[in-house]
């Protein structure tokens, strides 16, 4: 109880009981009273005196796998040795003494889902990890929908770009990718792109964009959909906000409300999960700043009324310095970069021409905010 008090204080309680195996129930019980001993795990039950012997079950199972009944239910078995004159126990203790050793199964071949990793990922610095998704925008009818394409950093919660359309396209994910990463200036290896396991995020031409662009990928597992946690986040954000309307009359007027949307969210949101800080302060390095005159204010206000502050000079809060996607339970972390279960893409040359795609007739445009000055 004792290593999962200190283990709580790094990495949370909930975390350190399940690692560790211990019962949050019994650790805050131990917790309350610590000097009461732990109670101990209750005995096994003995074995009652009608239950088979070890010889028993040892013949029993030895007839099981005989030659005569090695392929034969236990249900045929059971009824072939009653006519036989012969009883050994009933056919449920066979199926029981057959599953404790690992022998009932189904025999005919059944589709097995794969294994999927989970993804770890971390971000300690703006454009190491991006994640992006697809939310659907109710239209003006019932059944009409437009898809809303929003690419975030995780690290600062900065949207480096968004597009609306009428449909769900992966040339369209394709190019807001591309533009996304020559506005912020990506490097080959220097970013990975998270995103769940759409059609357009698994589609072949999105991946050959990827490797072209020497940008990494990561997927979610099937149906987690906490392993996507940043962009369902900013969508609740973008969904649950005063303005945001029942219906959009057309995608030309979706597009109307998250142009000012996304400015006010990149540029004016003070986000909680960053300190009260905007993802533009963040994202574009003037944090350092922005905490210094908080902290002046902070000061001031002590000097005036040093009595109010019960616990000392207040200190203003910072922003976390890394950032997981699934971190693990007990994780030893140490410089920037991404580490985990990743795709890996190879590394490739970026176009070296650094010009954004231009717009089909009709294709929507796609905004990627303007980098502002640091």
């Amino acid at each position: 109880m004792a290593t999962a008090l200190t283990l709580g204080e790094r990495i949370g309680v909930a975390r350190a009981c399940d690692t560790l195996l211990i019962p949050r129930a019994s650790f805050y019980r131990w917790k309350a009273k610590p000097n009461e001993p732990v109670a101990a795990e209750a005995p096994s039950r003995a074995t009652p005196e009608r239950a088979l012997s070890a010889d028993e079950r040892a013949e029993i199972s030895a007839e099981l796998h005989s030659a005569r009944f090695v392929d034969q239910a236990p249900r045929e078995v059971y009824a072939t040795l009653l006519e036989a004159g012969i009883y050994l126990c009933h056919w449920r203790t066979m199926y029981r003494i057959l599953s404790r050793d690992g022998e009932v199964r189904e025999r005919r071949d059944q589709a097995r889902h794969p294994v999927y990793a989970r993804p770890e990922l971390i971000a300690t610095g703006p454009n190491q990890v991006w994640s992006w998704d697809i939310t659907k925008l109710r239209g003006p009818v019932k059944g009409v929908w437009f898809f809303l394409y929003v690419i975030m950093d995780i690290f600062s919660r900065y949207v480096v770009g968004w597009l609306v359309d009428e449909h769900e396209r992966e040339t369209l994910s394709r190019e807001l990718i591309d533009a996304a990463c020559t506005k912020q200036g990506i490097e080959p290896g220097q970013l990975t792109l998270h995103a769940d396991r759409g059609s357009p995020m698994v589609a072949l031409s999105v991946t050959e964009l990827l490797i072209k662009l020497g940008v990494g990928k990561s997927h979610s597992r099937p149906h987690v959909s906490n392993d996507n946690p940043y962009s369902e986040s900013g969508f609740k954000t973008l969904k649950y906000h005063p303005t945001f309307p029942d219906r959009f009359a057309d995608v030309q007027g979706s597009r109307d409300f998250c142009g000012p949307y996304f400015l006010w969210y990149n540029e004016e949101h003070h986000h909680t999960s960053l300190a009260l800080l905007t993802p533009a302060t963040v994202h574009y390095g003037r944090t350092e700043a922005v905490l210094e005159r908080r902290q002046e204010v902070l000061d001031a206000a002590y000097a005036l009324h040093p009595e109010r502050y019960v616990n000392g000079p207040p200190k203003a809060a910072a922003p976390p310095k890394e950032v997981w996607i699934n971190p693990p339970a007990i994780a030893e972390v140490g410089g920037a970069g991404v580490s985990g279960c990743l795709e890996p893409t190879p590394a490739a040359a970026a176009d070296s021409t650094g010009a954004q795609p231009e717009s089909r007739a009709g294709t929507p445009p796609f905004a990627c905010p303007a980098q502002a000055n640091p």
